[in-house]
């Protein structure tokens, strides 16, 4: 299970770290990542990181603003998020994969609004 938090409201140009925490597994041979849902349009990837070499991708409309990293020993993924944008504004997920096996966690809102 995955439960994602951190979430809220902040002005354009703000910060907002997310977190996300796993709990019955640990996240060692996982690729996690983070996606995010906008209102009106489709669930989109904003970050990964892999489960061997801890190589990560980011979305161009994030690229250079926002930083997703693991704590191995807390089973937890983080998302720090810089220079926040109105359009950064969704519900972001985070997933972690291995195989066959998929858990999102339930959302964190993030709003970006002054």
């Amino acid at each position: 299970q995955l439960q994602a938090c951190g979430g809220g409201l902040v002005q354009p140009g703000g910060s907002l770290r997310l977190s996300c925490a796993a709990s019955g597994f640990t996240l060692d041979d996982y690729a996690i990542g983070w996606f995010r849902q906008a209102p009106g349009k489709e669930r989109e990837g904003v970050s990964c990181i892999s489960s061997s070499d801890n190589s990560t991708y980011y979305a161009d409309s994030v690229k250079g603003r926002f930083t997703i990293s693991r704590d191995r020993a807390r089973k937890m993924l983080y998302l720090q998020m810089n220079s926040l944008k109105p359009e950064d504004t969704a519900v972001y997920y985070c997933k972690a994969v291995r195989g066959l096996i998929t858990s999102w966690g339930q959302g964190t809102l993030v709003t970006v609004s002054s």
